[in-house]
């Protein structure tokens, strides 16, 4: 996560010295998410045939190679190949974290049956620490020693991870199961929970590209600041997955109210971000950090009950327990993810270049709150067809 996010402060201003405009920085910030999806649906639907482990392991090290390779950029002329070799370098880094996360999210699901929301709860606060570490560390670096040295640093980190997790892992044989990836799109459930994945993942991408600017453009902030303000969100997020993981898992039927609610708060957030000017608000730094905390909670709220709400969905509906089908999911929870990471960075780029961030941020939650509103309609309709009497009741 630490690569993921290391580029929020710096890589924007970086990059429109070479001569590229917000919109394309939004774009490569959005090409990571368009291959991190289509590595995340292949390799999870064959995830057996591969092995957990080995995929697991096999991501790590394309991951940090192509952040390595991705700090030398500095060194290509400006223009075109800039911007060829930026993608090119952030799309193989994507398939490597894509293979990552994909078997990451089943070998704890198949180690883990019982307590699938707690374990992600705690796995999400080392999300939220690579979140966190990021943006402050990457900005610290780049202030201190050049571009190269946050990626260099980062890199070889990862690539000492690797041996290490080649040691202690434990390998999970299973046998290939049925085909029913193609099954998972007829459920409605399904459906409307990748719904909630893209919206949630379009708000953490738009992010990406816009914040760093916003908040410089605003507040004045020296770039080696601009990586604390990210702290809010990143915080409050991971610090809040692990307990809202444990409630997911003792209140099973409370973790649908806990995603409406985290959804619809997450749209009021982004309407305060810029504020949206229809409120006549001045933005103040403590008020923009204040919602970003807010908005990290929220966002666990939301996303904490997705995997096991897919799980308990596509059980019911005949898939067998299994790496099979776990490593089908992963790769569906995987894919939309990234599908929301390319759509956010794409087109709050776009937006920030033709409105400015605050009615930018304004759209974004307008689109959250569209989800927020068919996914609360959906589980009220879910929940009275579910009480309603049926003909075996007489």
């Amino acid at each position: 996560m630490i690569c993921y996010s290391i580029l929020g402060p710096f890589f924007p201003q970086e990059a429109v010295k070479k001569g590229v405009s917000n919109t394309v920085i939004g774009l490569i910030f959005g090409c990571f998410a368009l291959f991190n999806f289509l590595t995340s649906l292949i390799l999870g639907k064959y995830l057996v045939q591969i092995g957990a482990k080995f995929m697991f392991v096999a991501g790590m090290f394309v991951s940090g190679v192509a952040t390595i390779l991705f700090g030398m950029l500095d060194k290509a002329p400006e223009g075109p190949a800039f911007i060829v070799l930026c993608f090119v370098v952030r799309s193989v880094d994507a398939m490597g974290f894509g293979a990552s996360t994909t078997a990451s999210f089943s070998i704890l699901a198949k180690t883990f049956p019982n307590n699938v929301a707690t374990v992600l709860g705690i796995l999400e606060i080392f999300t939220g620490l690579g979140i966190v570490l990021g943006p402050p560390l990457g900005g610290f670096l780049y202030q201190s020693f050049g571009y190269e040295v946050p990626f260099l640093a980062v890199g070889c980190l990862v690539l000492l991870m690797v041996p290490l997790n080649t040691l202690i892992l434990p390998r999970h044989d299973s046998l290939p199961g049925k085909d029913l990836f193609w099954k998972l799109f007829t459920l409605p459930k399904v459906l409307f929970l990748c719904l909630v994945i893209f919206s949630l993942s379009s708000c953490l991408g738009f992010l990406d590209p816009t914040m760093s600017l916003f908040v410089i453009r605003m507040f004045k902030l020296p770039v080696g600041y601009v990586g604390l303000v990210f702290l809010g969100l990143a915080l409050s997020y991971s610090l809040s997955s692990p307990l809202l993981g444990i409630l997911s898992d003792k209140k099973p039927k409370l973790r649908k109210w806990l995603l409406i609610i985290g959804i619809l708060g997450t749209a009021v957030c982004f309407f305060l971000l810029g504020p949206a000017p229809i409120f006549h608000i001045r933005s103040q730094l403590w008020i923009f950090v204040l919602i970003l905390v807010l908005n990290g909670f929220c966002l666990g709220l939301s996303a904490i009950p997705i995997y096991p709400e897919l799980l308990e969905c596509v059980y019911k509906n005949g898939f067998e327990e299994g790496l099979s089908t776990l490593g089908v999911i992963s790769g569906l929870f995987n894919a939309m993810w990234s599908v929301g990471s390319f759509f956010g960075p794409t087109l709050g780029g776009f937006l920030n270049e033709k409105l400015q961030f605050e009615w930018a941020a304004a759209i974004q939650g307008l689109l959250v709150l569209i989800t927020g509103l068919t996914v609360a309609t959906f589980y009220i309709v879910e929940t009275m067809q579910a009480r309603r009497p049926s003909f075996a009741d007489y």
